[in-house]
């Protein structure tokens, strides 16, 4: 295991055992997931973890999209664990060179065709948090492939990401 993966799964366990004491499950998505679903290292760059939120997306204004925002920034990320607001339109917070974003889960039905339902809990002692199977992650990363933004800024990593998990999923 690499460094930056060691220290985002202690970050998000940390993340998660707060959000968990105030009854959200987060999901893991993103690199840093990925990387625990498949073994494989895919140069994580941040940790995305969504929590429960308007399934609009971004269609409502930032500091609305997330439930329980305000208990979020403030007491589990800002003040109990010294992470800095970067970005309130990206969700995104600061500590120790982490970058922790936070998206909104209630979106993955309509963004790709991922059930919430479906999803599996993973628990390391009494945390727990959401992690997508391999078959999630291609659906995510296929739709995701396809935004204008993340193929000109990810230096086409989606790609990658798409084929070896078709290979892990048996799809040609």
């Amino acid at each position: 295991m690499n460094w930056f993966l060691i220290t985002s799964l202690m970050s998000l366990l940390k993340i998660a055992k707060n959000l968990n004491e105030i009854d959200i499950i987060p999901l893991l998505m993103g690199s840093v997931g990925l990387e625990i679903v498949t073994g494989m290292n895919w140069d994580a760059q941040d940790l995305d973890i969504h929590v429960p939120g308007d399934e609009r997306g971004w269609k409502v204004p930032p500091e609305l999209s997330i439930h329980n925002w305000n208990e979020i920034m403030i007491i589990i990320i800002m003040q109990s664990m010294n992470y800095r607001l970067i970005d309130v339109h990206e969700h995104e917070f600061s500590k120790d060179g982490l970058s922790v974003e936070f998206g909104i889960i209630d979106t993955l039905p309509e963004f790709a065709g991922v059930q919430l339902k479906n999803l599996e809990i993973h628990q390391e002692g009494d945390i727990m948090y959401y992690l997508l199977s391999p078959e999630q992650y291609l659906s995510v990363y296929e739709v995701s492939s396809k935004d204008s933004y993340r193929g000109e800024n990810n230096n086409h990593k989606d790609g990658r990401k798409i084929e070896y998990l078709k290979s892990m999923v048996g799809h040609d």
